[in-house]
């Protein structure tokens, strides 16, 4: 799995960090337009000083709830983070001042689901850059979350909480080795599909072809 998030990652010009201890956290959207379900992920992998690499997934949400999605708190529609490399854009904070998560700091662009239904529009939203509260958070306090609901208004969310807990040690061995700043990449596999998808028309090469066989690669948890 490493090696295919590389691949990803070099693909669109995104950072690659390699220092001991220093993250890289990547959310894979899935292609589901669905939405309420946790069907994402977020992988978290860094070297350790021997420079072997280290690598997590953990079940996720990078899509609102339906309940935002019916409810907009902004008339333009609901926030739904965009795909891209958001450098230092978030820091260790409080996440609605109850506990500590990684909150924005730094502008990041969203696209605005206006429809206000219960399907993920990506394509016909408005694209708008500022600074929105898209923190990196857990749902339930406690154990493993069935639905998404009220927990994600278009912030980055853990399904279970030791996970996230979990995630927050990593977070701060982080800070404490290379500052309190850290990228976020979200990835969404339905902009990859369409992409290799258009490079297998105009390509004439049988490489080309065989690109698609790692979109469609069936989930793989892993927990080190």
């Amino acid at each position: 799995m490493l090696s295919r998030v590389k691949e990803i990652l070099k693909e669109f010009g995104f950072t690659l960090y390699t220092k001991p201890y220093q993250l890289n956290i990547v959310g894979l959207r899935s292609k589901n337009v669905n939405s309420n379900s946790f069907d994402d992920e977020i992988h978290v992998f860094y070297t350790k000083p021997d420079g072997k690499w280290n690598y997590h997934i953990f079940p996720a949400t990078t899509d609102p709830g339906t309940f935002w999605l019916n409810n907009p708190t902004y008339p333009q529609g609901t926030a739904i983070l965009a795909q891209g490399q958001n450098r230092d854009a978030y820091a260790i904070g409080l996440h609605r001042g109850k506990y500590e998560a990684l909150v924005q700091v730094k502008p990041v662009t969203v696209i605005r689901d206006y429809d206000r239904d219960a399907i993920l529009d990506f394509n016909n939203g408005s694209k708008e850059t500022g600074n929105f509260g898209i923190n990196i958070h857990r749902a339930e306090s406690t154990g493993s979350t069935k639905l998404i609901d009220q927990y994600s208004a278009g912030c980055q969310v853990f399904k279970d909480a030791d996970d996230f807990y979990a995630f927050m040690q990593l977070c701060k061995l982080h800070a404490k080795l290379h500052g309190n700043s850290f990228s976020y990449t979200l990835v969404d596999f339905r902009s990859l599909r369409r992409i290799t998808l258009k490079r297998v028309v105009t390509a004439t090469t049988v490489f080309a072809a065989f690109a698609l066989g790692w979109i469609f690669t069936p989930k793989v948890y892993e927990r080190t």
